[in-house]
C-alpha cells in the first residue's frame, strides 16, 4: 500500500470588521489597557456583527481557502467544522456551511475540541484521506466567542475574540505535507474551562441564567499550568514522530491564548521566540480559529514558503491538546 503525502492545499481566514480594543473595555468594566496587555499581550480583538453567526464566519474563510487552492466547492467531498460555539446546539454548523456554499449532498459534521479543534480537524482529515475515504476535505476552525463570554467577568471577557480559518486538505506532492501529529487529552469535570449550564447535565433555568452559568467560566491559574506543560509536550512528541529536530523548524504557530504561555513553551521546545508567530495582540484568543488565522496571515506576508518545516500546536477545554509537524507544499 502506497503511503499518500497529505497536506494543506489552500488556506483562508476571516476576522469580523468590528474591533473591540482594551480601551473599549475600560469603558464598561473595571480594567485597564495596561492590565490586559501586561498579563496577556492582547491589545484588541474582533467581535462578530449581530447578524453574524459561526457559520457565516466559516463561509467567508472557506471561500478564501477555495480561491487560494484554485478549487471549486465541487472538488470538496467532506466539510468538517471545528467549533465550540455552533449556531445551534442541534444541527451541525457544517451543514449550514454546506447549504451556503451549495455543496449539495457533501457529507459534513462538527468537531468540538475547543481551542485544539483546528489541529484535531486537520489530523482527522489527514487520516481519512490517507485511508482513501475522501480526496479533498474542507476543514474550518471558527468561533463567535463574543456570544458566550460574561461581560461582567473582567478576568475572561477581555481574552476572547471571533474569527474563522479554513484549510483544504488533500493529497500533495510526495515528501510534503503532514510529517507527524500527536493528539492528547486530560479529561476533567472541575470547571477549569467550560460553560457550566446549557447542556444535558445542567439545562438552563432562570436560576442558572441569574447565576450567569450560561457563560464561559475559567480557572486561569489551572489553565496556565496545563498549557505550559501540554503545548511543549505535544510539540516535542509530534517532532519525534515526524523525525525532525527543533532546529529544523522554520516557524511555530501556537494557539494564541496568552503571550506568557507562548514564551514558556518556547523555552521547553528549545525553539527561539522569534520563530513563534504571534498575532494575539490583534485578535485575542479565537479558540479553534487561532492557529489557522495565524498561519493564514503568515502566508499572506510571505513568511512561509514551499519546503519550510512548520509546527502547529494548541491546547483547549476538555482539556485537549495537539500538534502537527508539516512540510509546506506551496
Amino acid at each position: 500500500m502506497d503511503f499518500k503525502s497529505v497536506g494543506i492545499k489552500g488556506m483562508g481566514y476571516y476576522a469580523p470588521e468590528h474591533v473591540m480594543t482594551n480601551l473599549d473595555f475600560e469603558k464598561i468594566i473595571d480594567t485597564s489597557d495596561e492590565w490586559i496587555r501586561t498579563r496577556t499581550g492582547i491589545e484588541e480583538r474582533r467581535f462578530a456583527a449581530k447578524d453574524q453567526a459561526t457559520s457565516d464566519l466559516c463561509v467567508e474563510a472557506a471561500k478564501k481557502a477555495l480561491e487560494n487552492a484554485k478549487m471549486s466547492i465541487d472538488d470538496i467531498d467532506l466539510i468538517l467544522v471545528a467549533t465550540c460555539t455552533p449556531d445551534y446546539l442541534v444541527q451541525a454548523s457544517a451543514c449550514l456551511v454546506q447549504k451556503r456554499l451549495e455543496a449539495k449532498q457533501t457529507p459534513c459534521f462538527d468537531l468540538n475540541a475547543a481551542c485544539s479543534g483546528f489541529i484535531y480537524g486537520l489530523t482527522v482529515a489527514g487520516g481519512m484521506i490517507r485511508g482513501g475515504v475522501y480526496k479533498n476535505i474542507l476543514v474550518i476552525g471558527a468561533e463567535t466567542l463574543s456570544r458566550i463570554i460574561d461581560m461582567q467577568d473582567r478576568n475572561t471577557c477581555v481574552l476572547f475574540g471571533d474569527g474563522a480559518a479554513a484549510a483544504i486538505v488533500g493529497e500533495v506532492e510526495d515528501g510534503y505535507g503532514f510529517l507527524g501529529a500527536y493528539l492528547g487529552a486530560e479529561g476533567e469535570d472541575d470547571e477549569i474551562l467550560k460553560i457550566p449550564a446549557g447542556g444535558t447535565k445542567k439545562p438552563n433555568t432562570i436560576e442558572t441564567i441569574e447565576n450567569r452559568e450560561n457563560f464561559v467560566k475559567m480557572k486561569g491559574t489551572d489553565v496556565f499550568k496545563f498549557a505550559v506543560h501540554a503545548l511543549p509536550s505535544s510539540t516535542n512528541k509530534a517532532m519525534k514522530i515526524a523525525g525532525v529536530k527543533s532546529e529544523d523548524i522554520k516557524m511555530v504557530f501556537p494557539h494564541q491564548a496568552n503571550i506568557r504561555i507562548i514564551e514558556a513553551a518556547a523555552k521547553r521546545i528549545h525553539v527561539p521566540m522569534e520563530k513563534f508567530y504571534v498575532n494575539l495582540q490583534r485578535y485575542g484568543n479565537t479558540s479553534s480559529a487561532s492557529v489557522g488565522i495565524a498561519l493564514g496571515e503568515a502566508l499572506e506576508k510571505g513568511i512561509i514558503k514551499k519546503g519550510d518545516t512548520i509546527a502547529l500546536t494548541g491546547f483547549g477545554a476538555g482539556l485537549t491538546y495537539g500538534s502537527i509537524i508539516m512540510k509546506w507544499c506551496y
